[in-house]
């Protein structure tokens, strides 16, 4: 099974009464989820099937929110398959997901680490200071050269390279509107705002990472079972040391989504499971390989469909 990957989604996926189904279903995830209540002192899985949305969409909620809810789903499938797939990957957060499927991080751990990622990232920039913006329809290299021209204006940069055709970028009020603008005038089909509280992924979060990397020192981190591919590098991260590093830069660097699916089709995988809330990234993979089966596992009816998958890929 090693033309499989596991790919897990990050922070956009989430909605209220996500897992709902797979709790209602299985043990496995239901231990899981009380897991997650009990590493953070309330219930999280309340949260999660009941809402209310506000509050789940809060950063500090989202985060640990899918986490949980992508972990328990991939402990469902391998509890029905058993399958180990050749390569993992995550989309920003959903990198921890990947990350504890593949045993380099403690469950119990990484729920926590990303509810204070959630914080560290909420408070590393002013409310209302910066942004992000999605340019969909220009090539990545008219979008970086709009950004170092806006960023006159004050500090813009690319942060996620999603697909061909999808960029967000992020920072400063200003130098976003100016970006904004200037990608419009360059050819964008759309220029869209985000509904985020800050400018992920953009330098402006580096004091995020210098304290997530004080969090990262206090917990354990093992080699992977399994190579992840990190969102910074587009690279295998086969070590702790390297991971650590990763998951520090990737909080003020830039998401190559892009890149780490077609670094994993390079590889020989041919087949991708979104594990977790949403279907976003089975889109996006569409879009970068067509070759690509994308399926994804988020309750009972999508679980089934995975496993005669696995049994015709045998």
């Amino acid at each position: 099974m090693s033309k499989i990957a596991y790919v897990f989604p990050g922070q956009g996926s989430q909605s209220v009464g996500m897992g709902r189904e797979l709790y209602d279903n299985f043990a496995i995830f239901r231990q899981t989820m009380e897991e997650a209540d009990d590493a953070l002192g309330f219930k999280l899985s309340k949260m999660c099937f009941e809402g209310p949305a506000e509050e789940l969409n809060s950063t500090v909620n989202t985060q640990p929110a899918i986490l949980a809810v992508s972990v328990g789903a991939y402990r469902v499938l391998q509890q029905e398959c058993g399958v180990t797939p050749g390569l993992m990957a995550g989309h920003s957060l959903g990198e921890y997901s990947a990350l504890v499927a593949a045993g380099a991080l403690q469950f119990a751990d990484a729920v926590r680490v990303v509810r204070q990622r959630g914080s560290f990232m909420q408070e590393a920039a002013p409310a209302g200071s910066g942004g992000m913006a999605a340019i969909l329809g220009l090539p990545r290299e008219k979008v970086i050269s709009c950004c170092q021209e806006a960023s006159a204006q004050g500090l813009i940069e690319p942060v996620n390279f999603n697909c061909p055709g999808q960029v967000v970028i992020a920072g400063e009020k200003a130098a976003l509107q100016k970006a904004m603008e200037l990608c419009r005038q360059a050819g964008a089909k759309r220029a869209v705002e985000l509904a985020v509280s800050g400018p992920f992924h953009s330098s402006l979060m580096k004091p995020a990472g210098e304290r997530l990397a004080q969090v990262l020192d206090e917990i354990t981190i093992n080699n992977p079972s399994v190579p992840v591919v990190a969102n910074v590098s587009a690279a295998n991260i086969q070590t702790a040391v390297e991971i650590k590093d990763s998951l520090v830069r990737q909080i003020s660097g830039a998401v190559l989504w892009e890149d780490s699916v077609a670094r994993m089709a390079d590889q020989g995988i041919t087949t991708m499971v979104e594990i977790g809330p949403g279907k976003v990234l089975c889109g996006l993979i569409k879009k970068i390989n067509k070759e690509i089966t994308a399926v994804n596992v988020e309750d009972v009816a999508s679980l089934e469909k995975v496993l005669a998958l696995f049994k015709e890929v045998g």
